[in-house]
């Protein structure tokens, strides 16, 4: 199995992400991560799903997906052709002696504090699955007391958008 990005434009409106993921669910799929949001259109919401799995179901799921009458373009984006980035909120233990390590750990993955209590520290980091991954490994000795990571976003590289290209396909070319 192997890690696919997709790239999802959907009409905005109420019931899509509820169809979307029950498609995967049916097809005994689970999704690793997934993003919703607005785009420069308010008509139209892109999804950036993140899926484990071979890549012949995943054709199947995607020829289903491009059915379904809110969906108006899918793009699978992969790693050398797109930017990816996720967001993490983590809550770290700090006592005076530690709090310092701390702060070089957080200037170390260019992330930034974005709160502080007497007992602790949150920071708020974005970068790539394997940089975030990397800073809670090395915030994790001074305990992590809550954290929260979004879901991967994801845009091709380059002048072209996905809206550029004609609605109601398929295109793996990103």
């Amino acid at each position: 199995m192997t890690r696919h990005t997709l790239s999802v434009l959907v009409e905005n409106k109420p019931g899509v992400l509820a169809r979307i993921s029950g498609l995967f669910s049916r097809r005994g799929f689970n999704i690793e991560s997934l993003a919703v949001g607005p785009t420069e259109n308010p008509e139209v919401s892109r999804m950036t799903i993140v899926i484990n799995v071979d890549r012949l179901p995943l054709e199947q799921v995607t020829k289903q997906l491009n059915k379904l009458i809110n969906v108006l373009k899918i793009v699978e984006l992969d790693d050398e052709h797109s930017v990816q980035r996720e967001l993490v909120l983590v809550k770290v233990k700090t006592d005076k002696g530690m709090r310092s390590n701390v702060l070089e750990i957080v200037t170390l993955f260019r992330a930034k504090v974005v709160d502080v209590a007497p007992e602790t520290v949150t920071i708020e980091a974005t970068g790539s699955r394997d940089k975030l991954e990397a800073l809670l490994r090395v915030l994790e000795p001074y305990g992590i007391k809550e954290l929260v990571q979004s879901g991967v976003v994801a845009v091709g590289r380059g002048g072209k958008s996905i809206a550029d290209r004609s609605l109601r396909s398929v295109d793996r070319s990103a």
